[in-house]
């Protein structure tokens, strides 16, 4: 469904997108999710990993750098530098683990605050693991209260089921689309990847023959 690399005409706007959060809340799980349909558990990231996925969001042809970053402490200096540039982040806690949700506040939206250096980027919470209802450990109202506060879009979801992935990314990208500063970025980056291959044109070859001169008056 959502192809991984493609070709550099294919399409319309590039954007950069950032996942953060604790370690274990389905990031990889999250973006796994979006770019297959595979829903095997992945292996917890080391460092930073990214996926590219291609797909139609409000008419234009949209290349989706996916930034998936470790959620551990010791690995916490590596990912600084992935905030630079950044159009969307999206901050995912376990529904099922109170502490997740609580250093949405107290680490990450701190962290996003220092590094990020896009203004106008837009950012998303996220509440994973609906699938698992019955352990739930926060309501969607506190989600939702939570986003309000800090102004972020919201949404639960399940990477397991694949419940509301789609929309997930979807819905970012049409926000981030809303923004000219951040429009005018990703069109930036899709046409310099455009004109990469050779395209100027750079007239005939000279010719070998000797030519009949011009005929001047």
């Amino acid at each position: 469904m959502g192809s991984s690399s493609g070709q550099g005409s294919s399409y319309d706007l590039s954007f950069k997108i950032l996942l953060i959060g604790d370690s274990g809340v389905g990031k990889s799980s999250l973006l796994v999710s979006f770019i297959s349909s595979s829903v095997d558990a992945p292996a917890p990231t080391i460092g930073v990993d990214f996926k590219i996925r291609q797909l139609t969001v409000g008419g234009k042809r949209l290349k989706l750098t996916i930034w998936d970053t470790a959620g551990q402490e010791r690995f916490r200096t590596l990912t600084s530098s992935y905030y630079r540039g950044a159009q969307g982040i999206i901050l995912v806690y376990d529904v099922t683990r109170r502490e997740t949700f609580t250093n949405v506040s107290d680490v990450w939206a701190k962290e996003l605050e220092l590094y990020s250096t896009n203004q106008d980027c837009v950012k998303m919470l996220v509440g994973n693991k609906v699938d698992r209802e019955s352990e739930r450990a926060v309501s969607k109202e506190e989600g939702i209260a939570l986003a309000k506060e800090h102004g972020y879009l919201f949404l639960e979801c399940s990477a397991k089921t694949r419940e509301n992935v789609e929309p997930c990314f979807e819905e970012l990208a049409l926000k981030i689309m809303e923004v000219p500063s951040l429009l005018e970025e990703g069109s930036t980056a899709a046409k310099r990847n455009i004109l990469k291959p050779t395209q100027e044109y750079q007239g005939p070859p000279p010719s070998s023959g000797g030519g009949g001169g011009c005929s001047c008056s």
